[in-house]
C-alpha cells in the first residue's frame, strides 16, 4: 500500500471515529480532537480527518437522501456513518469511486462484518446514480428543538437560508493587530467593510505571513464586532468578562486599553496566554468566577460575551446540532442574566457595557437585554455606539443600540456567524 493510500485509510478511520463520537456519544469535535489519541496521528492525517468529518456533518441530510433509494432497511449506526462518509466523498468531493468504495467496505467490515457486501453494493449504486439527487436535496436541517424556535423568531423561509449558509461552511477571517492593507494583500485576502480580513484560500494558519510576528489572530468577522462597538480608548480600564478564548481581549489590548481578562476556566485561557505572548500585547488575566470576583475599582467599560448555546456558530461547528439540545438552555439564560447584572454593578457611572452572545435565539439576546433594562433604571441603550461602527450594514440593526447578525447575511462575501450585540450606558 502506498504512503498516500495508507494516509487516506488512516484519515477515513479517524474521521469515522469523530463522526461516531458526535452521533453516538454526543461528544463535540473539539472534545475529541483534544484527546491524546487524536494528537497521536500525523498532522496531515488529522487535518484530512477533521475536514472529512466536518463536511459529512454538514451534508448528512443530503447523504441520507442519496442513500435512501438503495437501502432496504436502516443499517446499524456505525455502518450508516461509513455510508454517509463515503457518499460525501463520492458526491460532494468527487473522489474516485474505486478507492472510496474499497475503503468504505474495509471500514464497514470493522463495524459489522456481515454488512460489507451491502455497503459495496449500495455505494456502487450511489456512484452510478451521480449527483442528481444530491443536488436536489435540501441542506442539512437543524434539529426540531432549534428549528422551531428559529422559525418563530425569523420565519421558516429565512431559517432555510440559514441552513444553506451553514451547509456551505465558513471562510477563515482574521483580525489585524493594526490596520494594514499590505497584510491583506500578502495573505491573498479581502478587507471587509468592518476591517476584518477574509481569506479565500487559507493554508496552515501558523505558516501564513505575519503569524510568527503576531500581526494578527483568527477571529470571525461577526465575533470582532462587539469589541469594535465598545470602542475602547487609550488607557481606559476595560473588563473582558468571560474572556476565553481571547480574541476580544486582544482587540481591546491592541486599542491601548488597560484590560482585565477574566474567565472561570484556566484551560480555556491557555490560548489567550499564547496569543498575548505571540502578539506582544498585554492584559491582566484573572481566573475566577465572574459572579463572585470583586474588582479593586469599577471599570470604564465592560465587554460581556456571555456563555450561550453557540447556535450562531454552526456553520463553523457543524457538530453542535447533533450534540446539543434544549436541556441546558434555561440554565444558560439564567447565568447570562446573572452575569449581566454583575457587569452593571462593576461598571463606573457613565460607563459603557456591551452584552453579546454568539446565539441565534432571542431568549439569549433581545430578551436578555430587555430584562436587563427593566431591572436597572440607570441603564440605557447606546445607539450612538452602534451608529459609529465602521462598515455597519443597516440590516444588522435589531433595535436602537443593538445588532443581530445571522449566517445568511453577506452571502456574496461568504456569510457571517450569528451574533447578538447590545451597546448600553450607565447613567
Amino acid at each position: 500500500m502506498g504512503q498516500s493510500q495508507a494516509g487516506g485509510t488512516a484519515a477515513r478511520r479517524l474521521a469515522l471515529e469523530l463522526l461516531q463520537g458526535v452521533w453516538e456519544d454526543r461528544l463535540t469535535l473539539a472534545e475529541m480532537e483534544a484527546h491524546p489519541h487524536f494528537g497521536e496521528a500525523p498532522p496531515e492525517v488529522r487535518a484530512r480527518a477533521g475536514r472529512l468529518a466536518r463536511t459529512t456533518l454538514r451534508q448528512a441530510g443530503r447523504a441520507d437522501a442519496a442513500l435512501k433509494p438503495w437501502l432496504k432497511r436502516n443499517p446499524k449506526p456505525g455502518v450508516r456513518a461509513v455510508l454517509r462518509l463515503a457518499t460525501v466523498e463520492l458526491l460532494a468531493e468527487g473522489a474516485a469511486a474505486h478507492g472510496v468504495v474499497n475503503a468504505a467496505v474495509a471500514l464497514a467490515r470493522e463495524q459489522q462484518a456481515s454488512a460489507a457486501p451491502m455497503v459495496n453494493a449500495v455505494l456502487r449504486r450511489v456512484s452510478e446514480a451521480g449527483t442528481g439527487s444530491w443536488e436536489a436535496a435540501p441542506p442539512q436541517r437543524l434539529p426540531n428543538w432549534l428549528r422551531g424556535r428559529l422559525g418563530s423568531a425569523y420565519g421558516n423561509a429565512r431559517v432555510a437560508r440559514m441552513e444553506a449558509a451553514q451547509a456551505a461552511g465558513a471562510p477563515l477571517d482574521i483580525t489585524a493587530k493594526a490596520p494594514d492593507a499590505a497584510l491583506a494583500e500578502a495573505l491573498g485576502g479581502e478587507t471587509l467593510p468592518t476591517g476584518s480580513i477574509r481569506l479565500a484560500r487559507p493554508g496552515q494558519v501558523s505558516a501564513m505571513p505575519g503569524y510568527d510576528h503576531g500581526d494578527w489572530w483568527v477571529q470571525d468577522a461577526a465575533a470582532a464586532l462587539p469589541a469594535k462597538v465598545l470602542a475602547p480608548r487609550q488607557g481606559e480600564r476595560v473588563l473582558d468578562l468571560c474572556a476565553a478564548p481571547g480574541g476580544k481581549t486582544l482587540q481591546l489590548a491592541a486599542a491601548g486599553a488597560a484590560v482585565t481578562a477574566l474567565d472561570a476556566s484556566d484551560t480555556r485561557l491557555e490560548r489567550l496566554h499564547a496569543n498575548l505572548a505571540r502578539t506582544g500585547l498585554a492584559a491582566d488575566v484573572v481566573v475566577a468566577d465572574g459572579l463572585e470576583w470583586q474588582p479593586p475599582a469599577p471599570f470604564d467599560a465592560i465587554l460581556l460575551d456571555a456563555p450561550c448555546s453557540a447556535t450562531g456558530t454552526i456553520r463553523r461547528h457543524p457538530d453542535l446540532p447533533f450534540v446539543k439540545d434544549a436541556t441546558d438552555l434555561r440554565g444558560l439564560v439564567e447565568i447570562q442574566a446573572a452575569l449581566a447584572d454583575r457587569a452593571v454593578e462593576m461598571l463606573a457611572p457613565g460607563g459603557r457595557l456591551v452584552f453579546c452572545t454568539c446565539s441565534l435565539l432571542p431568549e439569549e439576546g433581545e430578551a436578555q437585554v430587555k430584562g436587563l433594562l427593566e431591572r436597572h433604571d440607570g441603564l440605557r441603550p447606546d445607539p450612538d455606539a452602534v451608529a459609529a461602527l465602521a462598515g455597519l450594514d443597516p440590516q444588522w440593526i435589531a433595535s436602537p443600540g443593538a445588532l443581530r447578525t445571522t449566517p445568511e447575511m453577506w452571502p456574496e462575501r461568504g456569510g457571517l456567524d450569528g451574533f447578538f450585540i447590545a451597546a448600553l450606558r450607565k447613567a
